[in-house]
């Protein structure tokens, strides 16, 4: 079972990041957030799961963020007291109408492309806590929050 987790308190360290939506910097996004995190000294489990969540969040600026043009992603990691991870991926996309829709198992809006609808799904399966704030015509942002171990 997940348990609440807060956003960051008091900040160690922090990063961020513009990387313009093309599939191939989703790869770099994910690689660049699992370097800056392995300060930390994290398992190899917790990197993985780092940089799959990451991995889902900036794969939806790219495939329906921004759709058939190319915009910013904004990547920002925050390294907390008590090795709480925070990690957020921001677009100026067409944002979400219904959030809470979208993080429904299985729903896409893009179901031609064999889009499987699990992105938040999976995210919520490797971190501690997801947050999606979302305004239509503005964009999203999805909070990342990872607790590593001791």
């Amino acid at each position: 079972m997940r348990t609440r987790v807060d956003f960051c308190a008091e900040v160690e360290n922090e990063m961020r990041m513009v990387l313009p939506s093309l599939s191939v910097n989703e790869g770099m996004a994910r690689s660049a957030v699992a370097a800056f995190c392995a300060q930390l000294n994290p398992t190899a489990v917790e990197i993985a799961d780092i940089k799959c969540a990451v991995s889902e969040a900036v794969t939806n600026c790219i495939v329906h963020a921004y759709r058939d043009t190319v915009g910013d992603i904004q990547l920002s990691v925050k390294l907390c007291e008590g090795r709480l991870i925070q990690i957020e991926i921001r677009d100026k996309g067409c944002g979400i109408p219904d959030v809470k829709l979208a993080r429904e198992p299985l729903y896409t809006t893009d179901a031609e492309n064999e889009r499987s609808g699990m992105g938040f799904t999976v995210m919520e399966s490797f971190c501690d806590g997801v947050n999606v704030t979302s305004r239509v015509g503005r964009g999203t942002t999805v909070t990342l929050l990872k607790r590593l171990h001791k």
